[in-house]
């Protein structure tokens, strides 16, 4: 009866969730375990089947490290900001597309969905421009610094995302822009999963990553649900910091252009995505418009 009761307590969700788009960014340790990734991907799966049409994005910046340091080359970050070389560009192009994409793809297909490794420059999906030199401090001072082939997306053109969706596959995303002289350029994989969510009229954005949510000032708890008013009061404060910072701005400049929700759950734990989306508690948090 337990198993009848849990079964019941998702239909609601399973009934509202029903031929909606739902964007998935997966990150942190499911980048680099491969037994944390083949659960997650087992999840998305069932998503997949139950009528949800899901688009995955990743990241791969600890894979990118581990390959440059492979080859020989070390990796170069400025307060905290990797520079993108040429050699590193490439090096992030074989580790996210050719490794990280063609992986995961497969891992969907062995759960018994079928995948489309995709970057920016397949069917013009994500469109951007370089990064002006960005201000960094060092030290005791603000420093100019050029990170090289680094970008963000200016536009998103879903149709072939949306083909995909039509046709049964799910889509995975890499990290990997193009500029409008058809340069390759490295961006944000939390704010791509955004942008995308928003182009494609996205019910959910959901973000994996490696903490249980948005935690409070003593990171002893956290928040269920906040508003996008909250969520940019604790970036304000300060509350927020850190590699959250990219993922929160991204959700609610998301949820202020038509995503409905967005929600941080920590991808570690198997099931996770399915509790926070089919549980009246969830196991993350929520933030919403």
């Amino acid at each position: 009866m337990k198993r009848v009761d849990v079964l019941m307590e998702a239909l609601p969700y399973i009934q509202q969730f029903h031929g909606t788009a739902m964007v998935i960014k997966l990150g942190g340790h499911a980048m680099v375990d491969p037994a944390v990734l083949e659960a997650a991907i087992r999840d998305v799966v069932l998503l997949h089947y139950i009528g949800i049409r899901v688009v995955l994005v990743h990241g791969g910046g600890p894979e990118i490290t581990a390959k440059m340091k492979a080859l020989g080359k070390e990796p170069k970050f400025v307060g905290g900001l990797r520079i993108t070389d040429e050699e590193t560009l490439e090096v992030a192009q074989m580790v996210l597309v050719g490794k990280i994409s063609s992986n995961i793809v497969s891992l969907l297909e062995k759960a018994g969905a079928h995948g489309v490794g995709l970057s920016g420059n397949d069917g013009n999906l994500l469109v951007g421009r370089r990064l002006t030199p960005q201000t960094v401090r060092i030290g005791d001072r603000d420093e100019q610094v050029d990170l090289g082939h680094v970008g963000e997306v200016e536009v998103v053109n879903p149709a072939l995302l949306s083909t995909l969706l039509d046709d049964g596959y799910i889509p995975v995303v890499a990290p990997i822009a193009i500029d409008r002289d058809g340069n390759a350029l490295n961006i944000n994989a939390d704010t791509a999963a955004a942008m995308i969510a928003v182009a494609l009229g996205a019910y959910k954005l959901i973000n994996m990553t490696d903490v249980d949510g948005v935690m409070d000032a003593d990171r002893t708890a956290v928040y269920r649900r906040l508003s996008v008013t909250d969520a940019r009061g604790m970036i304000a404060s300060g509350a927020v910091a850190g590699g959250m910072i990219p993922k929160v701005e991204g959700m609610c400049k998301a949820l202020s252009s038509g995503v409905r929700f967005a929600h941080i759950i920590n991808g570690n734990t198997e099931h996770n995505i399915l509790l926070e989306l089919f549980t009246r508690d969830g196991v993350g948090t929520m933030i919403f418009a």
